[in-house]
């Protein structure tokens, strides 16, 4: 039993919603619907917050797509978008761990090829030989006829998650 792709996309949003700030967006040639941001910061301190021992920065930017179907052209463009939309906006320093560029593909229905190219895209930049930290790409494409996620290998939690999805459209319904 295949999933309406609209009622999908709500759902997704309010699970992003609680730990990213929603940016919605509107491209003329790319069916990007938002752009999700999420920063944290972790940091240890002695005594008190002025006398900080260690910090440590971190983020993502998730961009998801939605459309019928991807072709492998499309998505290509759509990752090859958020890798430049999402690169300058990563600001690296010596306090940086890392910070992730997530492309997520929603479709009614993906053919062979595309699913091999989410699957083995892959993108990694380090600043100043990883000191300052790295960023990675992770890919995800929702096939919700089948409803199944295909990552590439740095994206592998992402398939849990949009299981744990799949599984609260199936108590709803």
């Amino acid at each position: 039993m295949a999933i309406e792709r609209g009622e999908f996309m709500k759902i997704l949003e309010d699970s992003f919603s609680a730990y990213y700030n929603i940016v919605p967006q509107k491209h003329p040639e790319l069916p990007l619907v938002f752009r999700g941001d999420y920063r944290k910061l972790d940091q240890k301190y002695w005594l008190a917050k002025s006398i900080p021992i260690w910090n440590n920065e971190s983020g993502e930017y998730a961009y998801v797509f939605s459309a019928e179907s991807f072709t492998p052209q499309l998505a290509e463009r759509c990752i090859a978008f958020s890798l430049e939309d999402g690169l300058p906006r990563v600001h690296p320093h010596k306090e940086h761990q890392h910070t992730d560029i997530k492309v997520i593909l929603i479709s009614d229905h993906l053919d062979v090829e595309t699913k091999k190219l989410v699957q083995k895209k892959s993108f990694t930049k380090s600043y100043h030989f990883s000191l300052w930290g790295f960023t990675n790409l992770l890919t995800s494409a929702v096939d919700l006829s089948e409803r199944k996620a295909y990552t590439n290998k740095a994206a592998n939690a992402l398939e849990k998650f949009f299981r744990k999805l799949f599984d609260v459209r199936k108590e709803e319904g």
